[in-house]
């Protein structure tokens, strides 16, 4: 067993200084590419002030709100529910379950814990929630219904087993039509690469406008 990479290098002196030049301008390309992120990233930091709100029954929404924040440098924010949901709150084939029932009742608004002192000096609003029944939980309306998100550009996000998240968006925009709504995002199994390219989407055609 043997290393055989001394194959592939070459072997004259012109070679091997056209080979040092492509050496070089390889590690710059990957440089100049690492700080264009960053200024991107910096931008996004910089020109809006972001909040990032979650609600995460299982972790899953959390892992991407975590993500959404470290990109946008925006103030994290978990939606805390006044009791907890056990698995067994959750069971959507029982239509008995704390979750089915709320979701069966368009009033319900579960309490939540305290609430967020951020959403005064932030311009962006990103409000992320698994989909349940093809909606927001219930518990994202007892946080709209308690902080003042008027003139802000709001940015819903999802995880889902299955369900696409326009249903959600719409049902939202109908019941809070006086707020700046965008088109969400699913975000299942995304990474920080294209969670990044999301936000800078919308910050580009749709804040920057």
């Amino acid at each position: 067993m043997y290393d055989d990479s001394y194959l592939c290098m070459p072997k004259h002196q012109g070679d091997i200084l056209m080979y040092r030049i492509m050496i070089l301008a390889a590690v710059m390309a990957m440089c100049v590419t690492a700080s264009a992120q960053n200024e991107g990233e910096n931008g996004m930091q910089t020109e809006n002030r972001a909040l990032v709100v979650y609600f995460s029954a299982t972790g899953t929404t959390a892992g991407v709100a975590r993500m959404i924040a470290d990109v946008t440098g925006g103030k994290l924010y978990g939606i805390v529910p006044q009791q907890a949901y056990t698995a067994g709150d959750l069971d959507w084939n029982d239509r008995q379950s704390r979750s089915s029932v709320e979701m069966n009742n368009p009033q319900a608004r579960p309490a939540m814990k305290g609430s967020c002192a951020d959403t005064e000096a932030c311009n962006v609003v990103f409000i992320g929630y698994p989909i349940w029944w093809n909606q927001a939980p219930r518990i994202i309306n007892t946080f709209i219904e308690n902080h003042d998100l008027k003139g802000k550009t709001i940015v819903p996000f999802a995880t889902s087993g299955g369900s696409g998240i326009a249903g959600s968006v719409k049902e939202l925009r109908n019941t809070y039509p006086d707020l700046e709504w965008t088109e969400g995002r699913l975000l299942n199994g995304t990474g920080r690469n294209a969670i990044r390219d999301w936000v800078n989407d919308i910050y580009r055609n749709i804040i920057w406008k």
